[in-house]
């Protein structure tokens, strides 16, 4: 007779965690024309002119306004890019990036 003894397989399922989301926040100054803020908004974050406008006086209003959220790498690309628009442009326009809770 045959005595092999089988033991089962196990499998490890791997979890594939989501990545972190991170906030893009426009800073408000009381320099960069309103008009570049929201042409920087609708470039760089593809939102419509009632989009850019409402997230732009939001900013003017209460200092500070989220943008959009990415992950870490697309929110640290686009808040640099929207920043160096207005820096290209000699505004002190600023876009920063922080961890969603």
């Amino acid at each position: 007779m045959n005595d092999t003894v089988t033991t089962p397989k196990t499998r490890t399922k791997t979890k594939v965690e989501r990545p972190k989301l991170h906030k893009v926040i426009l800073i408000n100054d009381d320099f960069t024309p309103r008009e570049f803020v929201t042409m920087v908004l609708k470039a760089e974050f593809r939102m419509t002119e009632d989009q850019a406008y409402k997230v732009m006086i939001t900013a003017h209003k209460l200092g500070a306004c989220v943008v959009a959220v990415f992950t870490k790498d697309v929110a640290e690309t686009k808040a640099t890019r929207a920043t160096d628009a207005g820096r290209a442009k000699g505004y002190p326009l600023l876009f920063t990036t922080e961890p969603e809770e």
